[in-house]
């Protein structure tokens, strides 16, 4: 084995879809520079999903080294610099959420009414 293969899928807002494909060009220069990622290897960056929660960009490339301890060293600071790009274009890594819509009858069912008061006592 002469590499280690870096594979992750960042998920952005989809208030930030139109953030997108800079954040992507921003992703695959920086990979493109780094030192401890091996550009001779397949190098992949692009949206790729629209996920349940987010805009999925995934990020697949190979370090240049096989030594594991250097390994989490150099993803880490790939994943450090990805988060940075992310807020340098104003966006946000996403997280899982879910929107709940209600709707709000306009007059409630009948077995929802309150019942009518008695006449009052004299």
């Amino acid at each position: 084995m002469s590499h280690r293969r870096l594979k992750e899928t960042i998920g952005v807002r989809y208030n930030d879809f139109g953030v997108v494909e800079p954040i992507v060009a921003d992703i695959r220069a920086m990979l493109a520079t780094h030192d401890g990622i091996d550009t001779t290897q397949t190098l992949i960056v692009n949206f790729n999903a629209f996920g349940p929660s987010s805009l999925d960009i995934m990020v697949y490339t190979f370090t240049k080294t096989t030594v594991w301890v250097t390994f989490h060293e150099i993803k880490q600071d790939v994943l450090l610099r990805i988060g940075r790009i992310v807020e340098s274009h104003g966006a946000e890594i996403a997280f899982p959420t879910q929107t709940v819509y209600l709707a709000q009858p306009e007059e409630p069912p009948e077995a929802m009414r309150p019942a009518a008061a008695p006449p009052a006592a004299r």
